[in-house]
């Protein structure tokens, strides 16, 4: 990566300096403590001028709306302090002179501005991008007294220049060394200056920020997971272990049929076992006629039976959670753009983001011959297509055990022939977890044989009639 560097910061002045002077900050917004969105309009025109001061990504530009969604900046409800102590000062007046500072990444805005008494004052705003020392700082030009920080600085943090409120605003103290490369150097097929700087650091922004987002939200789900798969092998287990449902049940009846010999009160009976054609010894309540150890039996296997039947079901419904993170988490690792999180995070985390209507403009399309093919690349993609796309005729495609995508083969009154669905089940092999080069098997059949059980998470479905093929 490439940092700013002085050189590139004056093409970026010298490129847009007719527009930044006489321009009004119309809104003045800080996502985080680290972004700053100052809105400039001039001659009829309206710019959002970012301000960066990462320590890894530290720039200034004017930010294209789409290389702002890139960066997924998120405006909140509260502005912290310091964009509120610039509102107060700043929004609705107009930028007198913007200077460079000599062989300094420090660019300073000036206004000419009105204070609550009447009295005119000369305020700089000071966009510092140094690195790990990269600031904002608003101070009175006159005094040079500084009216407030992005980031103080005391004594504890730099014994040659603290930064806050009420202290006087210096310079740093020596210049930084020429850079070895300046960006101005990636220019190619980019317009402007200003273009360059909003497409280069946008690019490693959203990289950074959907790296990001993957680990927060695969921490979320791996412990969800992880807690699942072991619930189900201890049901598992659970249902293998004492499975005696069937054997109280035969013991009961074998008892009831012997209750002729009046083997009242004995700690155990030698019947005939007709189901496995032999003789076998039942354990007795000494404490009990035989019929009232029949009716043990019975009642041990209506408990057992119950509670087979809940453990099965608890199961079905593990196998379906598990499906459903399994999903989650392949469509976490498959995200190319920050905006491909909106639906996981709204389903993970229902109380901060709302949930979205689904559009059929936002699924992947793609034509194979003649034909339209969908393919879902989340869990609520998954479930739009099987619950609103989908038609009786259509076919439906996914790798058989294995995470991945729902596609969807529509089909009007022209049916498809072998390479047509054999590249369908092509594509849902790619767009699914599983690992190169190995053959997965692809199953596939008619939507109208597909079947949302109820209770079933978002894209859970079964189906039936399928066809595997090898791909």
């Amino acid at each position: 990566m490439i940092n700013i560097d002085y050189l590139t910061l004056k093409a970026f002045v010298e490129e847009n300096i007719d527009f930044i002077i006489g321009a009004r900050l119309q809104k003045i917004q800080q996502p985080t403590r680290r972004d700053f969105i100052l809105t400039l309009r001039n001659n009829g025109i309206s710019k959002k001028l970012y301000i960066n001061t990462s320590p890894q990504t530290y720039h200034i530009c004017f930010m294209s709306e789409r290389n702002e969604k890139r960066r997924n900046l998120e405006i909140p409800k509260h502005p912290p302090m310091f964009c509120m102590l610039l509102r107060k000062y700043l929004e609705g007046c107009k930028i007198s002179d913007v200077l460079l500072v000599e062989n300094e990444r420090i660019v300073e805005f000036h206004f000419e501005v009105t204070d609550e008494f009447s009295q005119a004052r000369s305020l700089c705003l000071c966009a510092e991008l140094m690195g790990k020392h990269s600031n904002v700082i608003l101070y009175d030009r006159e005094t040079s007294v500084i009216i407030g920080c992005a980031h103080n600085v005391g004594a504890e943090k730099s014994r040659y220049r603290e930064l806050q409120g009420g202290l006087k605003y210096i310079y740093p103290p020596t210049a930084p060394k020429p850079p070895a490369e300046s960006l101005l150097l990636e220019m190619r097929n980019q317009e402007s200056v200003a273009e360059l700087i909003d497409n280069y650091f946008s690019d490693i922004q959203e990289r950074t920020n959907i790296n990001n987002e993957k680990n927060r939200l695969t921490a979320l789900v791996l412990p969800k997971l992880k807690k699942v798969k072991n619930s189900m092998v201890k049901i598992e287990a659970l249902l293998k272990k004492r499975d005696n449902t069937e054997k109280y049940k035969l013991y009961g009846e074998l008892l009831t049929a012997n209750l002729y010999k009046k083997s009242d009160y004995q700690s155990n009976i030698e019947v005939y076992d007709y189901v496995n054609d032999k003789q076998i010894v039942i354990e007795l309540d000494k404490n009990m006629t035989l019929n009232e150890n029949a009716q043990r039996y019975f009642k041990l296997y209506s408990k057992s039976k119950s509670t087979k039947e809940k453990s099965e079901h608890l199961l079905n419904n593990l196998t379906m959670e598990k499906y459903y993170l399994e999903n989650t988490i392949y469509s976490i690792e498959k995200a190319e753009q920050i905006t491909d999180f909106d639906d996981i995070k709204a389903e993970l985390e229902p109380q901060r983001n709302k949930p979205k209507r689904q559009e059929e403009s936002s699924i992947q399309k793609v034509r194979i011959k003649n034909f339209e093919v969908y393919i879902g690349r989340n869990n609520k993609q998954n479930d739009y297509i099987v619950s609103k796309l989908a038609k009786n005729n259509d076919y439906w495609f996914h790798t058989k055990l294995i995470p991945g995508s729902h596609v969807l083969l529509k089909v009007e009154s022209i049916e498809p022939d072998e390479e047509v669905l054999f590249e369908c089940c092509k594509l849902a092999r790619k767009y699914s977890s599983a690992s190169l080069p190995s053959k997965v098997g692809v199953v596939y059949t008619r939507a109208k044989y597909l079947r949302k059980p109820a209770g079933a998470p978002l894209g859970y479905v079964t189906y039936k009639n399928e066809r595997e093929v090898l791909v």
